[in-house]
């Protein structure tokens, strides 16, 4: 099956010198699951490489991973019904250039359920222009993922695909628009440059924000939860109240009045510092939020579909650097 005529994502940042680097993909024939593929990478200096793989399947980009300390980077992503030739792509680091492996044929096919509708993802970078996305704490990125029908044809029905996230730091969030996409019999499985939105694959612009410092939590709601000294404010005039009472029944009026000019004393002492958390609160609102925690991470977008009997879910993956 064609599939769409996406350009090939590299990062900005690829070293374009440094050491030479080697590039080793392995795929695991798949089956009734999405395809496993692991990648080793290795510098010519013997010095460990770091950074991003991208999983190509052709031109479109089916995954991305980081390596791990030893060189190495494993994805799991889904492929339609047919032949595909995969290749992972390293996108360097400071002290290496980039490699491309050399392609892996691969034939998948499900046994028992070949012409079963279904679906496969793929992400385009919109802001910032390229994968692995970066960002400043506080900032936003989009990218728009793609969702491919396989097999439409066999739909007896509308096929409602549902898009989520996971894996982002805390004070991080992500949202689709929209966040469910339509695949009809008729929806288009490839699209033609300059074609227009009709005549394409449903897509849906997912967008990720971080937290700066300073600025208010998002969606979330603040409660104000008095001190304990607001507690005391009331109750303890009352007890010295009550204790000033019995003790000036037996002692000379001006003992009385001395008592008394203290207890107000006291009282305004603690009504003022009860009051000044709930005055602060109302001066300057909720507390501020710590940044986005700064980092690498492995987001996993995830689409998901039921026809009331049997569920498909696939994935993709993507490498997002909050600075």
């Amino acid at each position: 099956m064609a599939g769409l005529a996406l350009p090939l994502v590299l990062a900005a940042t690829a070293s374009a010198q440094g050491a030479a680097t080697y590039t080793v993909l392995h795929v695991q024939t798949p089956g009734a699951g999405p395809a496993a593929a692991s990648v080793t990478v290795t510098g010519a200096d013997g010095t460990p490489v770091a950074g991003v793989v991208n999983f190509m399947d052709g031109l479109r980009l089916v995954a991305q991973a980081m390596l791990d300390a030893s060189g190495q980077a494993d994805a799991k992503f889904s492929l339609p019904e047919g032949d595909h030739a995969l290749t992972a792509v390293y996108l360097g680091d400071t002290a290496h250039r980039t490699s491309t492996s050399s392609a892996t044929q691969v034939h998948t096919e499900t046994p028992g359920t070949s012409g079963t509708p279904g679906f496969q993802l793929s992400l385009t970078p919109v802001a910032p222009s390229a994968l692995p996305m970066v960002l400043t704490a506080g900032q936003s990125g989009s990218a728009t993922v793609t969702v491919t029908p396989v097999n439409n044809s066999g739909l007896t029905g509308p096929m409602y695909v549902t898009l989520s996230c996971s894996g982002l730091p805390s004070l991080a969030n992500c949202a689709f628009a929209p966040s469910t996409v339509q695949i009809l019999p008729t929806t288009p499985t490839t699209c033609a440059a300059g074609s227009p939105a009709s005549a394409c694959p449903p897509t849906s612009l997912m967008s990720i924000t971080t937290e700066s410092v300073g600025t208010k939590g998002t969606g979330q709601t603040w409660i104000y939860r008095p001190p304990q000294g607001v507690a005391w404010a009331i109750l303890l005039p009352g007890i010295l109240g009550l204790g000033g009472i019995a003790w000036g029944a037996r002692r000379r009026r001006w003992l009385q009045r001395l008592s008394l000019i203290a207890l107000i004393g006291l009282v305004t002492s603690l009504g003022t510092t009860s009051c000044s958390s709930l005055w602060y609160y109302y001066q300057h609102g909720p507390p501020t939020t710590p940044p986005t925690p700064a980092g690498t991470y492995t987001v996993t977008v995830t689409a998901q579909t039921s026809n009331g009997v049997t569920a498909i879910s696939n994935s993709t993956t993507m490498v997002l650097t909050v600075k």
